[in-house]
């Protein structure tokens, strides 16, 4: 049944289980090529300096050219930064394709501040589903709450200033265990 209290246990189902604000840090060691203008050029000084990773100096082979040697720099994760490394699977939708990935490093964790609302259910191939709006209250790491941190990655420093008025639109339909988000149950 669509209401307040079925709405509320699904949200907070789905913020414990995917409520994580992640910095799309796949995959570790991170390589940063001399002179680059990435955002990891930026990025792993800040979280070296936090003491989350560490920093060698090494020589790669550029994929453009694989006889040329540039200098750079490679970051590995600490023990600390390890403790913000999730090992949980994070799904990326392109147009054409999902991509999974592992794991991710992450900053802080989402959970409910207020149901907004919901879509009327609809009922289509035998699926009743809808959509809820709610606002979400932000747990940081406490290195995400450094100023370095918040500077570095800027989606993170929109996510803390948006903290109880961003309204987030989330996906979720019927299933003989009551309401579930679609990221969920995909069936």
């Amino acid at each position: 049944m669509p209401n307040q209290e079925n709405f509320t246990s699904t949200t907070n189902d789905y913020l414990a289980q995917r409520g994580h604000v992640c910095l799309a840090k796949y995959e570790w060691p991170i390589k940063v090529l001399a002179g680059s203008r990435e955002p990891d050029a930026q990025q792993m000084p800040v979280l070296e300096k936090l003491g989350l990773v560490t920093g060698k100096d090494v020589v790669a082979v550029t994929p453009k050219d694989t006889a040329a040697a540039v200098p750079a720099r490679e970051y590995a994760l600490t023990d600390a930064g390890r403790k913000s490394y999730l090992q949980v699977p994070v799904v990326i939708r392109t147009t054409t394709e999902n991509i999974t990935h592992p794991a991710d490093f992450c900053a802080a964790t989402l959970s409910l501040d207020r149901l907004v609302g919901w879509d009327p259910p609809q009922t289509r191939d035998g699926r009743t589903a809808t959509s809820l709006l709610f606002t979400y209250r932000i747990a940081l790491e406490p290195w995400a709450a450094t100023p370095e941190a918040q500077q570095a990655f800027p989606l993170l420093a929109r996510a803390i200033q948006r903290e109880g008025t961003m309204q987030m639109r989330l996906g979720v339909h019927l299933t003989q265990r009551g309401w579930v988000a679609d990221e969920l149950d995909a069936h």
